[in-house]
């Protein structure tokens, strides 16, 4: 809590949580019924859904704090792209954290301990209501496995106190949050571009329409697809930082390496598993499929010292640089080889991006037209999730919906604050 914002004492407080791949936000209703998004970190109202067990102290640190640690280069071990794992055959493989065997599950619900814990400081009373975020489809074509995610995240946020847990759908909750800004009538067709996942709903929104207590009839369409900004940057560490180290190479007997160890450091939630022996030693083989064994050398450095989460890290930094400025900017790596760099453009960042954005496009247009709109286009475009705001997708979805307006939103809080008011 900071020194600016009073302790609110709230018994039955609501707790709306978007536990997101790449940033966590946290809002609860106010006595008065208004969302309130709480601070996470100083002022910063979105947390990096990130944990770091620090093995020198034998502690665990959270967002910003956790990333800062690995990166200065505290012995121990970061954790990122939890929500990632859910619904997937990992989230219950033990992995050693300062000599412990601990379950990826586990770890999620350390964070959402976090996370209620920062909440209790704020509101003065320990929250038991929640509604937490989800996408649309945790996993793609699934319903059983989609299920089991679901099911993960209630069974974590029963672990850490939480008694009256719901669910609703992310792009659902930004709408309910952007609807208190309009006034009239609205079909919106609602983007939430997160870390893992892109969602679109179309829905009816207005001041006449906020006060009903059942909005169904007012979902026209719901969509989504297994792509989001940890995808980009996989993307674009194969294509700019990953030949460096020899993807795409050919070796003395004209065949390329083998990739997996590229695509997997390329990952956040798959990089920690190539530190170990196995992992470690099959990479060590791969000498011999090197031509140029420079390239090996470097592969090998990154893995021994655990580079992998600084690459990733730089990757990411370097996609939002490059979006804000629609100019090239330099990845530097000389922490792996003196002097070592590569340069991302707008050119290369739309070339490396276009089957992903086209994918995403095509699932924001199966939402409209599963909407039925007379016209075949909504009246606006709400922009949420922090991936949203990427250059090249803006431009992309524009193509797709020419003339509909592009509304910003509050891109890291506006799903909390709309969980809240979808339960208040």
């Amino acid at each position: 809590m900071t020194a600016s914002t009073p302790k609110l004492q709230n018994a039955d407080g609501i707790l709306g949580i978007d536990f997101g791949t790449s940033n966590s936000a946290i809002a609860w209703a106010t006595p008065q019924g208004t969302a309130q998004p709480i601070p996470l970190e100083g002022d910063a109202l979105a947390m990096p859904t990130a944990v770091f067990y620090n093995a020198e102290e034998g502690s665990t640190h959270f967002g910003r704090e956790a990333v800062t640690h690995y990166l200065e280069g505290t012995e121990g071990r970061l954790m990122r792209s939890l929500k990632t794992l859910l619904g997937s055959p990992l989230l219950m493989e033990t992995t050693v954290i300062n000599n412990q065997l601990v379950n990826f599950s586990d770890i999620i619900t350390t964070y959402l301990a976090e996370l209620r814990k920062r909440a209790t400081q704020h509101m003065g009373t320990a929250p038991t209501r929640v509604v937490m975020g989800r996408p649309v489809h945790f996993v793609d074509d699934d319903a059983e496995r989609d299920a089991q995610a679901e099911s993960s995240l209630r069974q974590a946020a029963e672990a850490v106190g939480f008694k009256d847990i719901s669910f609703q759908f992310e792009p659902i909750a930004a709408a309910l949050d952007y609807e208190r800004r309009l006034t009239r009538e609205t079909t919106v067709l609602v983007a939430d571009i997160g870390g893992g996942t892109s969602d679109f709903t179309v829905v009816r929104l207005g001041p006449a329409l906020m006060h009903k207590t059942n909005r169904a009839d007012d979902v026209l369409g719901t969509t989504g697809v297994h792509i989001g900004g940890t995808d980009f940057d996989q993307k674009l560490s194969l294509g700019q930082v990953m030949p460096l180290l020899g993807y795409g190479h050919f070796g003395p007997d004209s065949r390329e390496v083998p990739n997996r160890v590229f695509f997997d450091l390329s990952t956040w939630h798959l990089i920690n598993w190539q530190y170990q022996p196995k992992a470690m030693a099959q990479a060590r083989a791969l000498q011999t499929n090197y031509t140029d064994v420079r390239l090996h050398d470097r592969l090998m450095r990154v893995l021994t010292e655990r580079y992998g989460h600084h690459l990733a890290h730089d990757v990411e930094q370097a996609k939002i640089r490059c979006s804000q400025t629609d100019g090239d900017t330099r990845i530097d790596l000389s922490y792996v080889e003196t002097n070592l760099t590569s340069t991302l453009g707008s050119t290369g960042l739309h070339t490396h991006l276009a089957h992903l954005l086209a994918n995403t496009v095509a699932c924001a247009r199966d939402c409209v037209q599963r909407a039925g709109l007379t016209n075949g286009k909504p009246d606006a475009i709400y922009l949420t999730g922090g991936s949203s705001a990427l250059r090249t997708f803006q431009e992309a979805l524009q193509a797709e919906f020419a003339g509909v307006p592009l509304v910003e939103g509050d891109l890291f809080g506006g799903v909390a604050s709309g969980l809240v008011y979808s339960r208040s």
